[in-house]
Order: C-alpha cells, then structure tokens, then sequence
C-alpha cells in the first residue's frame, strides 16, 4: 500500500471531484489554505459596464440588496464559472476570458473608450487596474470581498499539492516548504505565485477544478 501516491488538496473538493481521484487509486488529504468572506459596500458611481474577475466577487454583488439595476449594464469577466454565475441570474456577459490579462488587453484594444466598474477582492493583482490606468480608461474599483489566509502545517509525506489561487500558495508556504512535490495548479497566475526553484509545475488545461485533478489522473497513469 506504501506505492500510493498521497495528494493534498489547498481547498476542499467536492464529493464528485473527489471520486475521481478516489477511483484512479489516489490517498487525499484535503483543507482550505484560504477563505473568502463578502464585505459591506456601497454601490455609488456605477459606470457603464462591470468588470468580475472572479466568483467571489459575483457571489458579493449578487448577495447586495440593490445588485438588481446592474442587470442592465454589460459585464466583462474571467472564468467561465463567473460567467456562468452571472448569466443564471440575469446579467448580460458581453466578454469572457481565461485570464485578467487577457482582459486587460481585449478592454484596451477594443473597448477602450467605454467606462468600468472593477469589483474586486483584498488580494487582487495588479494586472488589471495597472493596465486600464496605462490606457487612461475611465475606471471605478469597488472591493466586495476579503480573501483570508488560513496557513496549515502539513506534516504528512506528499507526492502532489493541489493550488487553486495564488493566495492559497501564498498561504501554504507560510507553514510548509514544497521540496519535490508535483505542483498541480489551475492557471498561470497560481503558478506564477511558486516559488523559483519549484521546477514541477503543471498547468490545467482549462481554469477549472476538474481540469486540475484531470491533470493528476493523467500525470500518474
């Protein structure tokens, strides 16, 4: 039984996400590395379109009491999950894009005459805010959300860590050191977050979750 490799996943998976590695013979530990919490905020100034960069963020607005009147405004966001929220609960997607800089650059080029409001978290990059304010585009930040750390010593042997977000590596390596683990991560800014001298990296096809363990399943077959 010693052959099995043992995996740690920086969030909680669900049962079904689970199963797969479960079925494909894998040992998993699993804890949350980071938690996000919606924060009081004021929707003042609201410009004509909106910018998500994550799932956090649209679960904030959708939770305000007056998230209603945004309905009519366009949305620009990341992540086909975003997407996805906002579309089920009436807001109109009028770009979809894999990553921040993807959409920094499609804004820029394309709709840069048109005027932002950029919902974001506490640990957002820069990339986004950095490149509108280069192209001098009209842009209001609104925060929604906090990302806290939640760092764990993991004191198990480990052959693959799991990472989900640059503030989960961030997180992890406060109490932990990655050595020869495999590190599985869901985009390029999450890998970007490694260390230097992290030499095994893999990036998910796709930026989703299933990707992710599909990439592990593959790896290790």
């Amino acid at each position: 039984m010693n052959n099995t490799i043992q995996i740690l996943s920086t969030k909680i998976l669900s049962d079904d996400q689970k199963q797969a590695l479960f079925e494909a013979n894998f040992s998993v530990i699993e804890a949350n590395f980071i938690q996000t919490k919606s924060q009081d905020f004021e929707l003042n100034e609201i410009q004509d379109n909106l910018i998500f960069t994550s799932q956090n963020a649209a679960q904030s607005v959708l939770l305000h009491p007056k998230s209603e009147f945004l309905k009519t405004k366009k949305v620009f966001c990341v992540g086909l999950k975003t997407k996805a929220l906002l579309q089920e609960n009436g807001f109109n997607v009028e770009v979809y894009v894999d990553y921040a800089s993807d959409l920094a650059e499609i804004i820029t080029l394309i709709y840069s005459r048109e005027s932002y409001t950029f919902f974001s978290g506490n640990l957002r990059k820069e990339t986004l805010p950095k490149a509108l304010k280069e192209a001098k585009i009209n842009f209001t930040e609104i925060q929604v959300y906090e990302t806290l750390l939640i760092p764990k010593k993991i004191k198990e042997h480990l052959d693959a860590l799991l990472f989900f977000s640059p503030s989960g590596v961030e997180s992890y390596l406060k109490e932990n050191t990655i050595k020869k683990e495999i590190c599985f991560c869901i985009g390029e800014t999450t890998a970007e977050a490694l260390p230097k001298t992290v030499k095994n990296i893999i990036i998910a096809a796709q930026p989703s979750i299933e990707d992710v363990i599909e990439e592990v399943i593959d790896e290790y077959k």
